[in-house]
């Protein structure tokens, strides 16, 4: 392969990406599963106009970064406190339920597997992803019904953020022991110790940035640091720590979120993201995705999979707001709410395919999963709401 080939496959990911993505929006479905359907398409298992290559996985890599920096960045660090305790077990409910229940059903088609085993992370594994929310359907469903603003609709946008801290923290440990001289308790305090470093860290560039804000305000000097410290922050979770780089990422992202020109960051990042750096990250699932090999079992696996996924999200926060005196009606609405999948999944897939702890085979099971949850959780919510008077328009009166 000549080095100016990469310039035909970029230009081949980009158009073709964000063209399914735009058809994808008309078809009222996430942008991002439509690159990943373009990927599908231009990739060797069907047309084979592009081939995964080793620059293309760098890419793609700077795009996940880049992508949990963003999700840092726009956490709302005050709304996190003000739910408070709500939010957070019902997060934990749909963190943890996902997570055994992913466990369970690796372990039923495939066998258990002793603790500490392999096989048994590989199961662990198939339940963190299972455990990502992605609300950015649910948010959107909820703005067009104004239903955003009332008591049910920000419920489900705080424990959303809390429910993805919890993942990245579960994703860190299980990475953490998958290596084969790791021990418990090494994972545990290094895990702690990162997080320490991530407070104390955060605290001082905070004030540093904060005063680059000052002097420097809205100059894209600022986004430039950012993305340094993005970089940096990524750079010592994975070498030094041994967790994953995305969760350094994230965490320079929660640092920055409280910045006067946090927004300004953000959309520097958006940019960069948007027009190269997340069509490849996107369209390279569709390439790494191997229908070739799909047989019966692996379906099979897949719709067990998507099953799972949807109903432990609706047990698991559904279940956990009945506890906080929601009704049964709101409950199911908050369970529906959460159930949609999308870009952390695909991120701790990812993330998963790099450290050995799934094959590319299993991403047709995750875009599935994306697919089916964008679909029905709009769908269902609108049932769910229909004939109820404007929780938004009674607050006004």
């Amino acid at each position: 392969m000549e080095a100016y080939d990469v310039f035909k496959d970029l230009a081949i990911i980009i158009l073709v990406a964000k063209a399914f993505g735009i058809l994808a929006r008309r078809c009222k479905a996430p942008q991002v599963v439509g690159e990943i359907i373009a990927g599908l398409i231009i990739g060797p298992s069907i047309l084979g106009w592009v081939a995964q290559t080793d620059f293309l996985v760098q890419m793609a890599e700077i795009g996940v970064i880049l992508l949990m920096f963003s999700a840092g960045l726009e956490t709302d660090i005050k709304e996190l406190l003000r739910t408070g305790p709500i939010a957070l077990l019902i997060a934990c409910a749909g963190v943890f339920v996902p997570l055994i229940c992913g466990t369970l059903l690796y372990m039923g088609f495939y066998g258990a597997a002793p603790w500490g085993s392999e096989e048994f992370y590989k199961a662990v594994f198939i339940g963190t992803i299972l455990t990502a929310t992605s609300v950015s359907i649910t948010v959107e469903s909820l703005r067009e019904m104004g239903r955003l603003k009332g008591k049910v609709g920000t419920t489900i946008l705080s424990a959303a953020i809390i429910d993805d801290v919890i993942g990245i923290i579960v994703l860190t440990v299980v990475v953490g022991f998958k290596s084969p001289d790791s021990n418990p308790g090494k994972v545990v305090i290094n895990t702690l110790l990162f997080f320490v470093l991530a407070v104390v860290a955060g605290f001082l560039f905070y004030f540093l940035f904060r005063k680059f804000d000052t002097l420097y305000p809205h100059t894209r000097r600022i986004p430039i640091l950012g993305l340094a410290f993005c970089f940096a922050m990524s750079y010592i979770a994975e070498r030094y720590f041994g967790i994953a780089d995305i969760t350094g990422a994230y965490v320079a992202g929660i640092v920055l979120c409280s910045l006067r020109d946090s927004g300004y960051i953000a959309q520097k990042m958006d940019t960069n993201s948007y027009m190269l750096f997340g069509p490849v990250f996107f369209a390279s699932i569709g390439l790494k995705t191997n229908i070739d090999n799909l047989d019966g079992s692996i379906l099979l696996f897949a719709a067990a999979f998507v099953a799972v996924g949807l109903i432990a999200k609706i047990i698991g926060c559904g279940l956990a707001a009945r506890l906080c005196k929601f009704k049964n009606k709101d409950a199911l609405k908050i369970g529906v709410g959460m159930m949609t999948r999308g870009e952390v999944a695909l991120i701790v897939a990812q993330k998963g395919l790099s450290v050995g702890l799934m094959t590319p085979v299993y991403f047709t099971a995750v875009i599935l999963l994306i697919i089916v949850s964008s679909i029905l959780t709009p769908i269902i919510l609108k049932v769910l709401y229909a004939g109820e008077p404007l929780e938004e328009a009674a607050a006004a009166k």
